[in-house]
């Protein structure tokens, strides 16, 4: 049996617990105190920061938890507030001395509370807390220099996708409406569907950004593909004819981002439908390797230099009027795959989901991932995706075609027609 350090009704401490837990204690403050002298440092603060206050604070957080539990919850009180007491002196201290940051002094109390809290056997969370704490102080210049690049345009549409999605969301009625078949109208579930890819969208808007202008032309591919294929495919597509020297490296852009595609399908259905998601696993793996497979294998081929001048546009951050356009389109699709499927049987959906994914691949995506099991079985709707991804593919071929060089042409007749075949193995093997 262990010996126990303090044994009380509201707190037991073994020994082999307390010098786990003292040596949790002492790392966090060490890696905090870290972290904060080396940044004190470079920026030459002349307020407390070192390795030493920051172990010492989370120590007195330790032990006050003890004087706790001991004695009384007024001596932890009055600890607390006496090392309050001292960081408020050195801010005022600093503050005079021209520098007004708060996050030394707050990140003090945060060390203090963490010795408190690993006492009581939240390593863990104290842990991985600790971690995100941090990340988020080291990463201060980095911050500072993305904050730098945001326009005022990204930072309303920012706002705007957290006030639709916050505060406007979850007032939507969740319920359907119509008449069979045509009851799969859900107004909750048509936002969710505007706020998922609209912040899609975002997220690719600020990769693109961020990452996009020295990524290098084959993650440019596949961060363009996380917006649109198509739009990627059209730029490329005129860059490769401009110069036709280019035509390897805009194969490769155009590639990488119509392999994503069946990427963003599978993000759809893991959302929408786990059932269809884990049906269309195994075919949209296989078409997706094969995908980036034949894309790595032209990258590699060719050797060719960097584009420097194709950037993708980014547009908007979040087009609302888009957004909308596009929950107008998903309730189209999911009216008339639905009649499809009512009226005309196993065919007229499949029918009806090539002729949508001509235009678009989420909307077709999200529609049948809804319908499966209630009105498609599961087969049927993972047809219905597969069969509308390969039109959009023949499509981005075709815009290909059309805005292209023939050098380009060569290598995407190769690149699509392995996503093509491979698409056309998944469906058989499904039917």
């Amino acid at each position: 049996m262990e010996t126990l350090l303090i044994d009380l009704d509201s707190f037991s401490l073994s020994q082999r617990d307390f010098f786990i837990r003292l040596a949790v204690a002492l790392g966090i403050g060490a890696v905090i105190g870290l972290e904060r002298q080396y940044s004190a440092m470079n920026e030459n603060s002349t307020g407390f920061s070192g390795i030493r206050t920051f172990v010492i604070l989370t120590l007195m957080g330790f032990t006050s938890g003890i004087f706790y539990h001991l004695f009384s919850i007024w001596i932890y009180a009055a600890i607390l507030l006496g090392i309050m007491a001292l960081i408020a002196s050195s801010y005022w201290y600093t503050a005079s001395q021209g520098d007004r940051g708060l996050t030394t002094e707050l990140t003090s109390i945060f060390a203090f509370l963490m010795g408190t809290l690993v006492l009581h056997g939240y390593v863990e969370i104290c842990l991985t807390v600790t971690v995100i704490l941090v990340v988020v102080l080291s990463s201060k210049f980095r911050l500072k220099a993305i904050v730098g690049k945001i326009t005022p345009t990204e930072l309303y549409d920012f706002i705007l996708f957290v006030v639709l999605a916050l505060l406007v969301l979850p007032f939507l009625p969740n319920q359907t409406f119509g008449p069979a078949p045509f009851d799969v109208i859900n107004p909750r579930e048509i936002g969710w569907v505007i706020i998922l890819t609209s912040g899609l969208g975002l997220l690719g808007h600020i990769l693109i950004k961020f990452l996009g202008a020295n990524s290098g032309i084959l993650l440019s591919g596949i961060l363009g593909g996380l917006v649109s294929s198509t739009a990627v495919t059209w730029i490329f597509s005129k860059k490769s004819k401009e110069n036709k020297s280019l035509s390897s490296q805009c194969a490769t852009a155009i590639l990488a981002a119509s392999s994503i595609m069946f990427f963003r399908v599978l993000i759809w259905t893991f959302i929408f439908n786990a059932n269809l998601f884990t049906n269309l696993l195994p075919a949209l793996v296989f078409i997706l390797g094969s995908g980036m497979g034949i894309t790595f294998y032209i990258y590699k081929k060719k050797y060719a230099t960097e584009i420097k001048d194709a950037e993708i546009p980014l547009g908007k951050p979040m087009d609302l009027k888009g957004a909308l356009v596009f929950g107008l389109i998903y309730v189209a699709i999911l009216l008339i795959v639905s009649y499809a499927n009512q009226n005309l049987g196993t065919a007229g959906t499949l029918i009806s989901s090539a002729i949508a994914g001509l235009s678009d691949v989420d909307a077709i995506t999200i529609s049948a991932s809804k319908l499966a099991e209630v009105k498609l079985d599961i087969n049927t709707a993972s047809l219905a995706i597969l069969i509308a991804v390969m039109t959009n593919t023949l499509v981005k071929l075709g815009i290909a075609s059309y805005a292209g060089s023939k050098e380009l042409r060569k290598l995407l007749f190769l690149g699509y027609g392995v996503l093509l075949v491979s698409s056309l193995i998944s469906i058989l093997l499904l039917l």
